[in-house]
């Protein structure tokens, strides 16, 4: 049980959170009652999440040795000996090979497209990309964007540009965030760090959650409901709580900020419902 356990928590299985996303362009086209579409959105999540857990997989494997000097870090299954470097190699091929399995009920060769630009670009960063300032951080962003037009495409649902640039925003926002907080820590562990500064970090955050909170007003006013400018305040203090967690001990990975405060979670939960009632049940 706990060899599985280990394998589980080697393949990020909590991350999976992130390939919400995929559904976000179903949702706000107000067709999630749609079964067909649901479904593929459903196959769609789990290609993701195969996928997803294969960066995660080869990152822990590429990073091994400097994840075993990380005080939080080095105790990950691999860092800590909990997991063979060949049986993770192993899980990390079964993963691929699902991901590549469920990737042809889709029947879409754009999302298939999509999946080897994220696959492409997760695996440069895990050998190389990772080491370029901004370049690092664009990396970590392009994951979200690529799984709002995956979702989109694969459900045949047109894409807004304010939803693209809502997302564009609020991914560098979160990005930043995570390398300030790691600054924070041993910069050894990652060798990035050597070329940012916790000022330059931190004006470019808030430049971006401020553009996140434009964005999403203006997109808020797409909408055929004009009530949808009422979610625009509760957007603004869930990035506000958001914010003041990073501001903390938090090492500004997103999923462990948004699951470690119940608060938040509380809010976005809130949040969801709002949205759900403004989009399928009022006019």
């Amino acid at each position: 049980m706990q060899k599985i356990n280990d394998y589980i928590k080697l393949m990020r299985i909590k991350h999976y959170i992130k390939n919400i996303l995929v559904f976000i362009p179903l949702f706000f086209a107000g067709e999630i009652f749609e079964v067909k579409k649901v479904c593929i959105g459903l196959q769609g999540f789990i290609c993701f999440s195969l996928v997803s857990s294969f960066v995660y997989i080869l990152n822990d494997i590429l990073d091994i040795e400097k994840d075993k000097k990380h005080p939080k870090k080095k105790f990950r299954p691999l860092a800590s000996g909990r997991v063979s470097k060949k049986e993770a190699i192993c899980l990390l091929c079964v993963c691929l090979g699902l991901a590549i399995a469920f990737s042809t009920f889709t029947g879409n060769l754009s999302s298939l497209g999509l999946l080897i630009l994220y696959l492409g670009l997760n695996i440069s960063y895990s050998i190389k990309l990772k080491d370029y300032p901004i370049v690092d951080i664009i990396v970590l962003a392009s994951g979200f964007v690529i799984r709002i037009f995956y979702g989109g495409i694969i459900t045949d649902v047109e894409i807004s540009g304010w939803l693209y640039l809502v997302v564009v925003s609020g991914a560098l926002y979160m990005g930043l965030g995570k390398r300030r907080n790691e600054l924070k820590g041993n910069k050894d562990t990652r060798k990035v760090l050597k070329y940012y500064n916790d000022s330059f970090l931190g004006k470019n955050m808030y430049v971006c959650v401020a553009l996140a909170n434009v964005f999403y007003a203006l997109w808020s006013m797409e909408f055929e409901n004009p009530k949808m400018i009422w979610t625009v305040p509760i957007f603004m203090v869930i990035l506000m709580c958001y914010s003041y967690d990073i501001e903390g001990e938090s090492d500004g990975d997103p999923v462990e900020v948004i699951l470690h405060d119940r608060i938040l979670v509380g809010i976005v939960i809130g949040y969801a419902i709002c949205l759900f009632w403004l989009v399928y049940f009022t006019i």
